[in-house]
């Protein structure tokens, strides 16, 4: 599986941002995925799931509310859409693929992951 992720860029303070992540090589629609982040001088953390049909997502409390993650399967492609940005919203973003069909919140539970997209919020 490869995953590719993009969306990132420097946004003021209540901005939004999309990030996509494409996936290939595997059935998309057979696993969940995830988004994570990594902040300067700060250890990886989730942010959001999803199951394999998009029926079942969860969210870290620091963004609930603000940010949506979805899929769409036909494009093997997995988004998230992030309102409301705060400064401390910056980080590179991760995409990642569950060993199962749920969308963990353990990045334990995730085999592959994308490169990462910089998120940068200016206050």
């Amino acid at each position: 599986v490869q995953l590719q992720a993009s969306g990132g860029g420097l946004v003021q303070a209540g901005g939004s941002l999309r990030l996509s992540c494409v996936a290939s090589g595997r059935t998309f629609s057979s696993y969940g995925m995830g988004w994570f982040r990594q902040a300067p001088g700060k250890e990886r953390e989730f942010v959001s799931a999803i199951s394999w049909t998009g029926s079942s997502t969860n969210y870290a409390d620091s963004v609930k509310g603000r940010f949506t993650i979805s899929r769409d399967n036909a494009k093997s492609t997995v988004y998230l859409q992030m309102n409301s940005l705060k400064p401390e919203d910056t980080a590179v973003y991760y995409c990642a693929k569950d060993r199962t069909f749920y969308g963990s919140e353990s990045a334990r539970s995730y085999d592959y992951w994308g490169q990462g997209t910089q998120v940068t919020v200016s206050s």
